[in-house]
């Protein structure tokens, strides 16, 4: 058996194991083996149905997506709270935004609606049917073009150079 076969997803292997350590919340040998045991499982049974599961090129980049990511939830949170102490209700002013899209992978496509969804203040609603758009909800916004170009450099673009 090649190590291809008994490895398919190298790296949802040892997520797998991982996961499974961090819910038993204990490392003992048993707990590792079976962590093991499921991690090579799993994406063994699976792998028939990722017949062209996405190649991640940029590795330096990924870190700066997850950096970028994490410090724009940080700030958006204290954003969102400041909104909701101080800002009375009549001056809030939710919007929908339609970001057009450059990235055409589904899973680039769907780390990016991810990525909008976590960070508090927007969410992503749908994509159009050709996958060309994405319908963004804003708490409050008043400058929808200033959302999508900040969606499209600081999110977008990243994602492009990691999956595309």
């Amino acid at each position: 058996m090649s190590l291809r076969k008994l490895f398919p997803h190298p790296l949802l292997t040892v997520l797998l194991t991982v996961v499974w350590m961090m819910l038993y919340n204990t490392v003992s040998l048993g707990v590792v083996v079976f962590g093991l045991i499921l991690g090579v499982l799993i994406p063994i049974i699976t792998s028939p149905y990722w017949p062209d599961r996405p190649k991640m090129k940029n590795f330096p980049m990924i870190v700066e997506y997850a950096v970028v990511v994490l410090w724009d939830i940080v700030v958006a949170n204290f954003i969102v709270a400041r909104t909701i102490l101080f800002v009375p209700n009549r001056d809030i002013h939710s919007t929908w935004v339609t970001i057009p899209l450059d990235i055409r992978t589904p899973e680039a496509i769907t780390a990016l609606a991810g990525t909008i969804t976590m960070t508090p203040s927007t969410d992503s609603a749908d994509t159009s049917a050709d996958r060309r758009s994405l319908l963004v909800h804003c708490l409050d916004e008043r400058d929808t073009a200033s959302v999508r170009d900040q969606i499209k450099q600081r999110y977008e673009r990243r994602l492009k150079e990691i999956f595309e």
